[in-house]
Protein backbone atom coordinates (compact mmCIF):
# COMPACT_ATOMS: atom_id res chain seq x y z
CA UNK A 1 0.00 0.00 0.00
CA UNK A 2 1.24 3.30 -0.97
CA UNK A 3 2.39 6.05 1.86
CA UNK A 4 2.35 3.23 4.75
CA UNK A 5 5.36 2.12 6.77
CA UNK A 6 4.65 -0.82 9.26
CA UNK A 7 6.59 0.36 12.44
CA UNK A 8 6.04 -2.52 15.66
CA UNK A 9 3.37 -4.33 13.92
CA UNK A 10 1.67 -0.90 13.67
CA UNK A 11 0.68 0.91 10.27
CA UNK A 12 1.42 4.03 9.79
CA UNK A 13 0.36 6.67 6.97
CA UNK A 14 3.30 8.58 5.85
CA UNK A 15 3.06 12.31 4.04
CA UNK A 16 5.58 14.98 3.19
CA UNK A 17 5.24 18.43 4.70
CA UNK A 18 6.25 20.85 2.40
CA UNK A 19 6.73 23.81 5.08
CA UNK A 20 9.28 22.15 7.27
CA UNK A 21 10.85 19.51 4.84
CA UNK A 22 10.21 16.36 6.69
CA UNK A 23 8.22 13.48 6.10
CA UNK A 24 5.41 13.09 8.55
CA UNK A 25 4.04 10.05 9.90
CA UNK A 26 0.86 9.41 11.28
CA UNK A 27 -0.21 5.98 13.15
CA UNK A 28 -3.60 4.44 12.37
CA UNK A 29 -6.18 2.53 13.98
CA UNK A 30 -5.10 3.45 17.30
CA UNK A 31 -7.06 4.97 20.37
CA UNK A 32 -5.20 8.52 19.92
CA UNK A 33 -3.13 10.34 17.97
CA UNK A 34 0.45 9.20 17.94
CA UNK A 35 2.78 10.93 15.70
CA UNK A 36 6.45 11.72 14.21
CA UNK A 37 8.80 13.55 11.86
CA UNK A 38 11.65 12.56 9.91
CA UNK A 39 13.78 13.74 7.25
CA UNK A 40 14.19 10.05 5.44
CA UNK A 41 13.52 6.59 5.67
CA UNK A 42 15.79 5.58 8.66
CA UNK A 43 14.59 8.73 10.78
CA UNK A 44 11.27 7.74 10.23
CA UNK A 45 11.60 4.16 11.37
CA UNK A 46 13.24 5.37 14.68
CA UNK A 47 11.00 8.22 15.28
CA UNK A 48 8.41 5.86 14.71
CA UNK A 49 9.35 3.76 17.35
CA UNK A 50 10.23 5.81 19.44
CA UNK A 51 6.72 7.38 19.31
CA UNK A 52 4.98 3.93 19.66
CA UNK A 53 6.68 3.20 22.67
CA UNK A 54 5.42 6.44 24.19
CA UNK A 55 2.43 6.03 23.28
CA UNK A 56 2.05 2.31 24.25
CA UNK A 57 3.45 2.93 27.96
CA UNK A 58 0.61 5.78 28.32
CA UNK A 59 -1.57 3.32 27.43
CA UNK A 60 -0.60 0.34 30.10
CA UNK A 61 -0.62 3.32 32.40
CA UNK A 62 -3.76 4.05 31.66
CA UNK A 63 -5.23 1.43 31.48
CA UNK A 64 -6.47 2.40 27.98
CA UNK A 65 -6.93 -0.44 24.86
CA UNK A 66 -4.01 0.90 22.47
CA UNK A 67 -6.04 -0.31 19.06
CA UNK A 68 -9.62 0.61 18.18
CA UNK A 69 -11.85 -1.81 17.34
CA UNK A 70 -13.73 -1.69 14.05
CA UNK A 71 -17.50 -2.46 13.83
CA UNK A 72 -17.60 -3.45 10.33
CA UNK A 73 -20.32 -0.79 9.61
CA UNK A 74 -20.19 2.73 8.37
CA UNK A 75 -22.36 5.58 6.68
CA UNK A 76 -21.58 6.39 3.10
CA UNK A 77 -23.17 9.36 1.58
CA UNK A 78 -22.89 9.55 -2.20
CA UNK A 79 -24.78 11.48 -4.68
CA UNK A 80 -28.33 9.89 -6.22
CA UNK A 81 -26.65 8.98 -9.81
CA UNK A 82 -24.00 7.55 -8.16
CA UNK A 83 -26.21 5.58 -6.09
CA UNK A 84 -28.50 4.44 -8.90
CA UNK A 85 -24.83 3.44 -10.97
CA UNK A 86 -23.72 0.93 -8.15
CA UNK A 87 -27.18 -0.24 -7.58
CA UNK A 88 -27.54 -1.14 -11.82
CA UNK A 89 -23.64 -2.45 -11.30
CA UNK A 90 -24.17 -4.48 -8.49
CA UNK A 91 -27.59 -6.25 -10.48
CA UNK A 92 -26.07 -6.79 -13.02
CA UNK A 93 -22.64 -8.65 -11.39
CA UNK A 94 -25.43 -10.53 -9.48
CA UNK A 95 -25.05 -9.50 -6.00
CA UNK A 96 -26.14 -7.08 -3.85
CA UNK A 97 -25.36 -3.56 -3.39
CA UNK A 98 -23.22 -4.36 -0.20
CA UNK A 99 -21.69 -7.28 -1.80
CA UNK A 100 -20.54 -5.26 -4.78
CA UNK A 101 -19.42 -2.62 -2.23
CA UNK A 102 -17.48 -4.23 0.17
CA UNK A 103 -15.57 -6.08 -3.02
CA UNK A 104 -15.25 -3.03 -4.49
CA UNK A 105 -13.20 -1.01 -1.07
CA UNK A 106 -11.72 -4.75 -0.37
CA UNK A 107 -10.09 -4.50 -3.95
CA UNK A 108 -9.12 -0.54 -3.95
CA UNK A 109 -7.84 -1.20 -0.28
CA UNK A 110 -5.64 -4.14 -1.62
CA UNK A 111 -6.97 -6.13 1.67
Amino acid sequence: MKNVMIIGGQQAVITYDPDLEMFRGEFIGLHGGADFYATDVAGLQREGEASLAVFLDECAKRGIEPRKTFSGKFVLRISPEVHEAVAIAAAASGESLNQWVASALREAAHA
